[in-house]
């Protein structure tokens, strides 16, 4: 008996409490929030952030090399690095093969280009393969 008098008693106090926070607002007048200025900051900063991000799209890379030798793959990459800096390179592993790549090219003419320029500078098979490639922002497709 004394705890079912507790309980009722326990569940009246919490409802008479949660009665007196409901207000109206009539005796306070308007709600003010102030924000932290520095919330802008932080969205302003995330936004530039995401503009900066590399996406990932279908298109052509050109490939020079395929060895199952990792010191060969490194050997062309530094080489393909001085010879076109203006394009990424890049060594895909695809076992057993290290497969040494060139270029994000959103077209395969693009790519042909610079295939092209490279058939003189790497011997054996240089061909434009289709891959995700990094495109960042102001570069992307239409």
């Amino acid at each position: 008996m004394m705890l079912r008098t507790g309980c009722l008693f326990f569940f009246l106090l919490a409802a008479v409490s949660l009665r007196a926070q409901d207000s109206t607002g009539d005796n306070y007048g308007p709600v003010k929030v102030t924000k932290d200025s520095r919330i802008d900051i932080l969205i302003k900063k995330q936004i530039y952030i995401n503009t900066l991000a590399i996406r990932n799209q279908p298109g052509f890379r050109v490939q020079v090399l395929t060895t199952n030798r990792r010191n060969d793959a490194n050997d062309a990459k530094a080489r393909a690095m001085q010879l076109h800096p203006e394009h990424r390179s890049y060594i895909d592993f695809q076992a057993p093969y290290f497969k040494v790549r060139i270029g994000d090219f959103k077209t395969r003419e693009e790519a042909n280009e610079l295939r092209n320029k490279l058939l003189e500078q790497f011997s054996g098979g240089v061909f434009v393969v289709p891959a995700i490639i990094n495109v960042t922002p102001g570069h992307e497709f239409d």
